[in-house]
């Protein structure tokens, strides 16, 4: 009797407008829409090719090591495609020196004051299922017992030996059956598209990740068409149950999630606090700077001048940066280049002492100041994103788009990844200045004998993480969408159960 009920209700819906309107409209926005993303993304990818090879020329034309400031650059994600997430919202590119420890926060925010408050930052697929692919999932669950109530088909089905479970359970399979249909052809055309172009290269581990993010589209439609079910079931006619389903459709899609992103506080309600942690970075940077002056004062050169009487071109030992805003606050730890000479040989190991000593403790300086500047920073942009993202799980989207960001590597964790590579990159550099007994060379401070073979230098490289952290990182969210449906599911069978027919 199930499968009879399944072929019924498959059949109905199969021949209505809806049906076909819902295949149309989605291959429409999905292929046209994926069109111009991969169009976006060869866009961005050339863009960060171009980095590399400026970055690398760049290089090769600082003559010490001092002058080596290394440029990074993150590779555009080709799953952002999916879920654009945080990947545009935040530039990708950062450096690498001794006195500085990259962090997410330096990288120029694009567009609001907080980038990881934005949830509708860009059109993507996802973007078109949470908003397009909700709204036919409603539609087609608003008359699907409330139809056949005011029609007294209900009644006559009733009438034989078939439970009202089965009848949920037979609506509720054909309806995601035809639900699927322009779910699976959008994604099957938008993977073509992204197979042939020439630019992008999906892994086994990429696969798996888009599996993860049409499993989760799935469940998220499958949430939708169960509220319009309960509508459905907990009304008596079609017309209250549309008005009822198209409120529940705008408030949980379009309003909720951007009251919620428009109640988070800003940063700058934190702003006594920024300004107390920015105090402590100066006092680590300034006792570096006394440091640095008493290690003149009792050297055997006269006076305090760290270029020896050497001439200099560039810019001498000073704060040249800060930014109270993101506790940014950098001192030029010895960037410039000595012009050396005849006269000035004797005063190279006086400089090379001098960079031994502070060089190393500018490296610590670095360090204390990012612990300092990552509690802060925390707080300041981190805790209001993930107060946001709570919020956000009391609406489907929400869930739906933290899972499918999860999945594609373009939520916050994916970001910081990048950020870490670089921090662990800076160490790898640094240990690499120390096996070369670069801070205490002449190359440091001067070019005069030879330029820094800048050959032999480590190479950033930057992976993406695992597929199963990947999964790890979605999976609440995912489970949250799961347990949604099976309770919007019992609940459905309670409220029909006992409704009169």
């Amino acid at each position: 009797m199930l499968l009879t009920l399944i072929r019924r209700e498959l059949l109905d819906n199969l021949m209505t407008f809806r049906f076909a309107a819902a295949v149309l409209i989605m291959l429409l926005l999905v292929v046209a829409n994926t069109a111009v993303l991969i169009k976006d993304y060869e866009r961005r990818l050339a863009a960060y090719n171009t980095a590399l090879k400026t970055h690398h020329q760049q290089l090769w034309e600082r003559k010490t090591y001092s002058g080596g400031k290394l440029d990074i650059a993150r590779p555009p994600n080709p799953l952002s495609i999916f879920n654009v997430g945080l990947d545009k919202q935040l530039e990708s590119e950062t450096w690498i020196s001794h006195s500085y420890v990259p962090t997410l926060w330096d990288a120029d925010m694009l567009g609001t004051t907080n980038p990881l408050l934005n949830l509708f930052s860009s059109i993507d697929i996802v973007f078109i299922f949470e908003i397009v692919l909700s709204l036919i999932a409603l539609i087609f669950a608003y008359d699907a017992l409330a139809g056949e109530r005011e029609r007294g088909t209900l009644r006559l089905v009733l009438t034989h030996s078939v439970s009202r479970g089965q009848i949920l359970l037979a609506k509720y399979i054909s309806a995601m059956i035809c639900l699927l249909v322009p779910l699976l052809m959008s994604l099957l055309l938008a993977m073509i598209l992204l197979m042939t172009s020439v630019t992008i290269s999906l892994s086994l581990g990429d696969f798996l990740r888009i599996g993860g993010i049409i499993f989760s589209s799935i469940s998220y439609l499958s949430v939708f068409y169960l509220i319009g079910m309960l509508i459905s079931a907990a009304t008596t006619r079609t017309g209250t149950a549309l008005m009822l389903a198209m409120f529940v459709w705008g408030f949980s899609v379009l309003v909720y999630p951007n009251v919620v992103i428009a109640a988070i506080a800003p940063p700058q309600t934190s702003q006594a606090g920024m300004v107390s942690t920015f105090n402590q970075i100066k006092q680590i940077w300034e006792e570096l700077d006394r440091e640095r002056k008493h290690f003149l004062a009792n050297d055997p050169v006269p006076g305090e001048d760290p270029s020896f009487g050497m001439v200099r071109s560039g810019f001498a030992y000073e704060y040249f940066y800060e930014d109270a805003s993101v506790l940014y606050y950098h001192y030029g730890a010895g960037a410039h280049v000595l012009e050396l000479n005849e006269e000035s040989e004797p005063q190279v190991p006086h400089a090379q002492d001098y960079y031994r000593f502070l060089v190393p403790r500018s490296v610590d300086a670095a360090e204390r100041t990012w612990l300092v500047r990552k509690t802060a920073l925390d707080t300041v942009f981190v805790q209001p994103a993930i107060v946001d993202r709570i919020l956000l799980r009391f609406s489907p989207v929400g869930m739906y788009d933290a899972a499918t960001q999860a999945w594609a590597g373009t939520d916050l964790s994916g970001l910081r990844d990048f950020f870490e590579a670089a921090r662990k990159y800076r160490r790898t550099v640094i240990d690499y200045y120390y096996d070369k007994n670069a801070f205490g060379s002449r190359q440091w401070f001067s070019a005069d004998k030879e330029m820094v073979d800048w050959d032999n230098l480590p190479r950033f490289s930057f992976q993406k993480s695992d597929a199963r952290i990947n999964a790890e990182r979605a999976l609440p969210d995912l489970l949250l969408l799961l347990i949604m449906n099976l309770l919007l599911f019992i609940v459905i069978l309670l409220v029909f159960q006992r409704s009169e027919v």
